[in-house]
């Protein structure tokens, strides 16, 4: 009896902070501005195309050249920041605000370790994370097991974020795909990096909460196996939005009247019909299985108030060969203490991964 009081204090918890962050007004809520107009149109497109025709090909990512400097250096390790124009297309380009053009990275590295005896792992953000710390954190212990981490910075977010853009709460709807893209795009030219450039041994892509959707997105996509682990994430931004806690964030008025300006009026139902359908593009069940299922492992928590287990479950079922880890908490709750089950997740995975053969 006293695990489901407990199990349910941390559900309580998740709706707690989420009725303080998204219902007292300090923050406005996600997309006062609406869906974004041609925008969407231009994403809703792209996105689609991000499947490859062939099963098994994916496209390329495109080679980057960060620049590179030292923030500190110890004895054992070296922390450099790097900048870098984002690889994202010219339509995606124009599409995006000219704050997110350039891209920058924090690489945490080992030292005196060859690199094809290292592994890295790209740490993808979470809704709200604009700064390098938190993942920096979750990396930094990981050093000792010569794994390096390398944390990139979201379009939107950090010093990426638009003027007009107040904390996390994107201003169109097509700003969350746009997001979504860009990190994609980014991710996979990252690893590109690592693999081809730096030449490290082996590659993993993990993030928390929306930022393991886009890693589950960037492990599908990536034409190389990597570890791929999403940690207290949902299957698509739709469960977010419109079951989860967020949906008190969302401006579902400013929504309506965005539609009702260019077609009849519509209910607010109608109105969350059509974020269902835009934000269904979000779904990692309609993205192909990673190259190495194996290596795939879903860290979930079982009384998260954001993310229902449904959810999880129907991830693990869509790409067989996976694994799901429970954790006792909530979001919140999981976010703040269950870091070593993320690190040893991201261990487990690089783990079940071969090294790469060395070409000298």
């Amino acid at each position: 009896m006293v695990t489901v009081n407990i199990g349910m204090l941390h559900y309580i918890l998740d709706h707690v902070y989420g009725a303080f962050v998204h219902r007292t007004k300090i923050t406005p809520p996600f997309f006062s501005r609406g869906w974004g107009g041609t925008k969407l149109e231009l994403l809703e497109r792209l996105i689609s195309q991000l499947f490859p025709e062939v099963e098994g090909q994916n496209w390329p990512p495109s080679l980057i050249q960060p620049i590179w400097r030292t923030v500190w250096e110890t004895q054992n390790a070296c922390l450099r920041e790097g900048v870098f124009r984002t690889p994202c297309d010219e339509q995606l380009l124009s599409a995006l605000p000219p704050e997110s053009h350039n891209a920058r990275v924090a690489f945490l590295v080992p030292k005196d370790v060859p690199p094809q005896k290292m592994a890295c792992v790209v740490h993808l953000a979470g809704t709200g994370d604009h700064t390098f710390e938190r993942r920096l954190r979750l990396g930094g212990p990981l050093l000792k097991q010569n794994i390096a981490t390398m944390v990139l910075e979201s379009p939107f977010y950090g010093q990426r974020r638009p003027m007009l853009q107040r904390g996390a709460k994107l201003l169109c709807v097509s700003d969350l795909l746009l997001l979504g893209r860009a990190t994609i795009e980014e991710a996979r030219s990252l690893l590109y990096w690592l693999d081809s450039e730096a030449g490290f041994g082996k590659m993993g892509v993990c993030g928390l909460s929306m930022g393991g959707v886009h890693a589950a997105m960037v492990g599908s996509l990536h034409p190389t196996p990597v570890a791929t682990l999403p940690f207290l994430s949902p299957h698509s931004a739709v469960v977010a939005f419109c079951e989860g806690i967020l949906k008190h964030a969302t401006a579902w008025e400013a929504l309506r009247e965005d539609l009702a300006a260019k077609k009849a009026a519509m209910t607010l139902e109608e109105v969350r019909e059509r974020m269902r359908n835009v934000l269904s593009l979000t779904d990692v069940t309609r993205f192909p299985i990673p190259k190495n299922p194996n290596a795939i492992i879903f860290v979930a928590a079982t009384d998260d108030g954001y993310i229902p287990k449904h959810s999880v479950l129907e991830l693990q079922k869509a790409w067989p060969g996976s694994e799901v880890r429970w954790v006792t908490g909530g979001h919140v709750s999981s976010f703040l203490l269950h870091n070593n089950e993320f690190r040893k997740a991201i261990v487990d995975g690089l783990n079940r991964l071969e090294w790469k053969e060395s070409s000298l």
